[in-house]
């Protein structure tokens, strides 16, 4: 132990040390001061702290006034990094940026040992907060060089453990990303620049890691909505690799079939934009949907889904490839006769919204498929040959579910008049959120019950029409609210003066378009609850009664409308 006058000996001679390099003009000639700072912070010295704690404010402050002690001094203030009071280490913490102010040639160096003190002040708050100022200091000093060596500390695997990365990945997160407007500049260079370091970092990443990086990406200027196809190509590049697209499949493998969902639905925005899945639909059509039958039960709902929402954004070429696996795997999800076995009415559902979009864009691949006769000049069309089984067999599935689909919805609606009177009666929260919780899976089971039938009505023409645009919401997605046209608001809903007349009411019914007000209404009917839908339909008309305002949408409604409609009239008067 040092005794008291000592220390305040060697204090007082730092100290004139460091009054001597302030007030030479030419500081390169107080060479043999600086050196006596130096050796202050040696091991060898054994200084007191205080006396190291005070090197530690004088050696970066004059460091840029003697280069032949460079080496020397960084490996001083780096031993007063492990130095045992905290006062010492926390003030050698804040000196490290000034070694690379004007040095660039030492960030990398600088980056590498606050890289390390990362994973390494856990405890400590006034340290681990003077850690992370240097870094954001270092990095507006030379955010290019900083971000170079930092990313060093995640793909660098050898030089690094894993826990070691991912407090890089963190840090990155929590201190860089945030201020991307203030550290990417020039913007288009850096952002350039750190996409690179990023691409090399997804070697061994986590599903949420990877999500975190995309999410910085899509956040950049230069993949904004403006950026040109190659970027979105990019981009799409990035994801299909972390699926690892090029590996043969193996359906026993957990993990690649979460990673290739997971990126499936990553890569969907990309796909709305314009970029091509044609990568994805090709993996998907020879190496997933052959072994369907082995996947997990729980992974199959999620690659269906995955399927539907792809399906509005493939090209014709893709389309047409992919057909016949999914015409194959609908017809096993959708039985040809009754049997008793329970229809997965979700399953179908995907399954039907991806071969109407695929269709739409391929039409006459249907005809070998499915025995339509679709007309378009070309030799695929295939009219010379006798399909007539094909139609036979599709259309009795159609109506097989169609059956299985009525008779569902009847119970659903029935059902969903109980968890009405349930609710009322119900007495406590929990209780209440339960019925509630039933209540939107009934509404939902109703919106798949509701797009199925939508979906086979038009395929038992032998000609049918594709529906290829937005007129069918996907069960699982939050619908869009339909704007009321001001016209209708005006009206209060009124019937037109014509309206008692039976031919013009047929003519409205044959006439529904897919944003009609009345069908409109009836979605919201199912997407609402029912008081609510009520209450809003009587703040736009104070001319009606409930009564008669449901009487209204119930003559604009016909079959399964009607069916929905009626229900929930009948549940609101017995209320």
């Amino acid at each position: 132990m040092t005794d008291a006058p000592d220390e305040a000996k060697r204090i007082e001679q730092l100290y004139e040390y460091g009054e001597r390099l302030s007030e030479a003009k030419d500081k390169s000639q107080c060479e043999k001061e600086y050196q006596g700072i130096i050796d202050a912070s040696t091991k060898k010295e054994n200084s007191p702290a205080k006396v190291k704690q005070l090197a530690a404010q004088l050696i970066p402050r004059f460091f840029p006034y003697f280069p032949n002690l460079h080496g020397e001094a960084l490996d001083g203030h780096i031993n007063l990094l492990e130095d045992e009071e905290l006062a010492v280490r926390v003030q050698a913490i804040r000196g490290l940026p000034l070694f690379c102010k004007d040095f660039k040639e030492h960030t990398s160096k600088i980056v590498d040992v606050i890289a390390q003190l990362l994973t390494l002040v856990h405890d400590e708050f006034v340290e681990r907060d003077a850690v992370h100022k240097s870094l954001m200091t270092v990095l507006r000093q030379d955010v290019k060089e900083a971000l170079s060596a930092l990313f060093k500390h995640i793909w660098s695997v050898e030089e690094s453990s894993q826990e070691d990365a991912n407090t890089m990945r963190d840090t990155i997160r929590d201190k860089v990303f945030p201020l991307k407007a203030e550290l990417l500049k020039p913007q288009e260079e850096m952002e350039r620049h750190i996409t690179d370091l990023i691409k090399k970092s997804l070697g061994d990443v986590t599903g949420a890691e990877f999500r975190m990086f995309m999410d910085f990406l899509k956040s950049l200027s230069i993949f904004g909505e403006k950026a040109p196809p190659e970027r979105l190509k990019e981009l799409i590049g990035i994801i299909e690799g972390q699926a690892d697209l090029d590996a043969q499949f193996d359906v026993s493998d957990a993990d690649h079939i979460d990673r290739l969902i997971s990126c499936l639905f990553m890569a969907l925005p990309f796909f709305v934009r314009g970029a091509s899945g044609s990568k994805f639909l090709n993996y998907l059509n020879k190496h997933i949907i052959p072994v369907f039958d082995k996947l997990p039960e729980e992974r199959k709902l999620d690659l269906l889904k995955a399927l539907a929402e792809i399906s509005p954004y493939t090209t014709p070429q893709d389309s047409r490839q992919i057909l016949p696996s999914v015409v194959q795997l609908l017809k096993k999800y959708m039985p040809r006769r009754r049997s008793g076995e329970e229809m997965n009415f979700t399953y179908v559902e995907c399954l039907l919204f991806a071969f109407h979009h695929l269709a739409h864009k391929a039409p006459n691949a249907t005809n070998s498929l499915c025995g339509y006769k679709i007309v378009t000049g070309q030799p695929s069309d295939r009219l010379g040959e006798d399909f007539s089984e094909h139609y036979k067999d599709f259309t009795e599935r159609l109506s097989t579910v169609e059956d299985l689909t009525r008779a569902t919805m009847k119970k659903l609606t029935q059902g969903m008049a109980e968890q009405g009177k349930e609710l009322a009666a119900a007495k406590s929260e929990e209780a209440k959120d339960n019925i509630k919780t039933q209540k939107q899976n009934t509404t939902t089971g109703l919106r798949t019950c509701n797009n199925i039938l939508a979906m086979t009505k038009p395929l038992h023409s032998n000609t049918p029409s594709f529906i290829g645009d937005k007129r069918v919401n996907l069960s699982w997605k939050e619908a869009v609210k339909p704007s009321v046209p001001s016209s209708a608001a005006a009206t209060g809903l009124k019937r037109p003066a014509n309206a008692a007349n039976g031919s013009s009411n047929f003519a409205a019914k044959k006439g529904r378009g897919a944003g009609g007000v009345q069908n409109q209404l009836v979605n919201r009917a199912l997407e609402e609850d029912a008081d609510e839908f009520l209450d809003s339909l009587w703040t736009n008309s104070s001319h009606y009664s409930p009564l008669e305002i449901v009487l209204n949408l119930i003559g604009w409604s016909w079959g399964l409308e009607f069916l929905i409609l009626f229900n929930l009239f009948m549940y609101l008067r017995s209320r």
